[in-house]
């Protein structure tokens, strides 16, 4: 189990940094007016260099990915009820995510502004997990259906 996560960790880190370069490309395609926008004009004031802020939101989109990464271990945990695991999955998401989005400036730092993006991260969470469990109780449905045909 150790050694799963070690891998996970390692290989979300990678694919948190290419999702990050992805979302990057896309806001600049959709809202930069010709420009490549890294970061928000907050954390790059916070920093004080572009390059610098760049940096540093690079390791925090690698740092999501391994939280990410190593918590998808939880799902195989056959011991545990799904209720558990979605609890405990959820709870590193946000334990990740909130606090690096907050700093890196993705979400105003208001109270209104840290409770609708808590929002919407509850609704894609439940979104995603929704999708999730019907394919994976179709997929079951098949497999016993194989069983007993």
């Amino acid at each position: 189990m150790k050694k799963k996560i070690m891998q996970r960790t390692a290989l979300g880190f990678i694919i948190g940094i290419a999702i990050g370069q992805i979302i990057c490309v896309l806001i600049s395609l959709m809202n930069g007016n010709g420009e490549f926008v890294v970061c928000t004009p907050y954390f790059t004031e916070l920093i004080g260099s572009e390059a610098m802020a760049a940096a540093i939101q690079t390791f925090l989109c690698g740092i999501m990915g391994s939280g990410f990464s190593a918590a998808s271990v939880i799902w195989e945990m056959d011991d545990l009820s799904i209720a558990v695991q979605s609890g405990i999955c959820f709870g590193i998401y946000a334990a990740v995510l909130l606090p690096i989005a907050y700093f890196a400036g993705w979400m105003e730092h208001s109270v209104a502004a840290v409770m609708l993006y808590t929002g919407k991260f509850i609704a894609i969470y439940v979104i995603v997990w929704a999708v999730q469990y019907c394919l994976w109780k179709n997929r079951l449905r098949s497999i016993n259906a194989k069983l007993n045909g």
